[in-house]
């Protein structure tokens, strides 16, 4: 008999298809693969889970394993302006690959880099990234250390400064948005969910996956407007309006802490040029840098 009109199942769940199976929200699948829970593969950015480990894994009731092995020189995580001119300046070695934070955080834990950058925003608690790595890093030896307060919000083109001084205002704006793993995706949803709006209030203009993208549709009239950092905003010309402070912080492989690399960049952010350089840009407050927020 020919199968041939016979209906095959993918290999390959996408986010929403595995939601839809384990009856969950979107946002808990990013969580659980950001965590390491479920087997996952990244794909030209998105997130695909193999089929048959998928079912493997329910059927054990049990999380998948992790990678094992050296861990690279990479730094991973959510993408920072200041972050990327220390890691730079630092001559510290360490390669970068800056794609959101629960993008990070599962690579962390999967052995794939020595730290990331993380910003993410906990509702419940009214608080930022330990909830997460509480979750999610209690088998891991890692220290998540503050690396600066920062200010987010609304980065607006000029033309629109006077008509957007809330987020209820972008009803209707073409908006840039972020990466569904990143952390300020995560943080527009609650924000929307706030203000009693949801992302259908908006027309999403253009995908953007770094902070610097984000302010530079907005600037390249891509965009009317993007939830963007001030540094950024101002460096362009573009208007703020701000929303909320939130936390940097990194999250460190202790192992790996000792490491030249990861030294000559701390041994940096405590030196005068740094300092210098987070005080002439707008919106930063590195005072807390080295601050041990949580340690496994």
């Amino acid at each position: 008999m020919s199968d041939i009109g016979m209906k095959t199942e993918p290999d390959y769940l996408t986010v929403k298809e595995l939601a839809d199976l384990l009856r969950l929200k979107e946002r808990k699948v990013y969580d659980l693969a950001a965590s390491g829970e479920v087997p996952c593969s990244r794909v030209t950015g998105k997130l695909l889970f193999p089929r048959k480990e998928i079912q493997s894994w329910i059927g054990r009731g049990q999380s998948g394993g992790t990678q094992t092995g050296p861990r690279p020189a990479v730094f991973l995580g959510s993408h920072d302006p200041l972050l990327e001119w220390a890691l730079r300046h630092s001559r510290c070695g360490l390669a970068t690959f800056f794609d959101g934070s629960l993008d990070g955080l599962a690579r962390l834990r999967g052995g794939e880099g020595v730290a990331a950058g993380l910003h993410v925003y906990d509702a419940g608690s009214d608080s930022w990234n330990i909830p997460l790595v509480e979750e999610t890093c209690a088998d891991k030896n890692f220290v998540l250390i503050a690396f600066a307060k920062r200010q987010r919000g609304l980065v607006v083109s000029p033309n629109l400064s006077e008509n957007i001084k809330d987020v209820r205002d972008l009803a209707g704006k073409r908006v840039a948005e972020r990466q569904p793993e990143s952390g300020t995706a995560r943080l527009v949803s609650d924000l929307l969910d706030i203000a009693g709006l949801t992302s259908d209030a908006y027309v999403p203009a253009i995908s953007v996956r770094t902070e610097l993208e984000a302010v530079q549709a907005v600037l390249l009239g891509e965009a009317d407007a993007t939830f963007g950092l001030e540094p950024l905003a101002r460096q362009f010309g573009l208007g703020f309006l701000p929303v909320i402070e939130e936390r940097f912080d990194l999250l460190i492989d202790c192992k790996s802490w000792f490491n030249d690399g990861l030294q000559d960049f701390a041994a940096f952010c405590q030196s005068k040029a740094f300092q210098a350089r987070a005080q002439s840009e707008a919106g930063y407050d590195v005072s807390c840098f080295g601050d041990v927020r949580w340690n496994g």
